[in-house]
């Protein structure tokens, strides 16, 4: 899981316990301005069996956390779920990654936070 707060003009996504350990990362501070949109996306989530895992942990049907990159671009996106009823994907422009999918704990609160 996946917590997400506004520090100034940047938005801070800090993986939360063990997830760190199985994502290979602990946060991802992310310029506002660089975040093309967010929505939920539960169908995405639970589709996430394809890709390539660059740096990270897949466990059918378990978890998939960390680097991955998908058919649908050449950049990674960087992905923490569980429970895809809880997912918010972020796409992103002028960034290392294409996109976040990550599992937060209220998805309605982050896509408000977001402006989304």
């Amino acid at each position: 899981m996946v917590s997400v707060t506004q520090q100034g003009d940047d938005i801070l996504f800090t993986v939360q316990g063990l997830h760190k350990v199985w994502a290979f990362k602990s946060s991802l501070t992310i310029p506002r301005a660089h975040i093309a949109g967010a929505r939920q996306d539960v169908a995405l989530a639970r589709d996430l069996e394809g890709g390539y895992r660059a740096l990270g942990t897949a466990v059918p049907w378990l978890i998939k956390a960390g680097t991955f990159y998908f058919n649908y671009g050449l950049k990674p996106a960087f992905v923490d779920v569980v429970h895809p009823a809880q997912t918010v994907v972020i796409d992103l422009h002028d960034e290392e990654y294409q996109q976040l999918i990550i599992e937060v704990e209220d998805p309605a609160a982050v896509l408000a936070l977001l402006g989304a």
